[in-house]
């Protein structure tokens, strides 16, 4: 068996699912409860991981509370200035 994504006009949508339920015996529809509440779910999902990975091997450094609140103070200084 194989899982797909399947985007489907809103206009098509009866269509597709008259075939889905002629076919019920080899095709299933379920709906994906992670899409349901973040649409963009699974690209977070594959940046976090790749950010994780660069912390991990270090090519990104990962601060402490310190060091970022530090940072963003900085930041809301340089803004204050411009």
């Amino acid at each position: 068996m194989q899982t797909l994504a399947v985007h489907i006009e809103d206009n098509y949508i009866q269509n597709f699912m008259s075939y889905v339920n002629k076919h019920s015996s080899d095709i299933s529809v379920s709906k994906d409860e992670n899409l349901e509440l973040d649409p963009y779910f699974y690209e977070r999902k594959k940046k976090l991981h790749q950010i994780r990975d660069d912390v991990q091997n270090g090519k990104m450094r990962l601060l402490t509370q310190e060091e970022s609140d530090n940072e963003i103070e900085l930041f809301f200084k340089e803004l204050e200035n411009n």
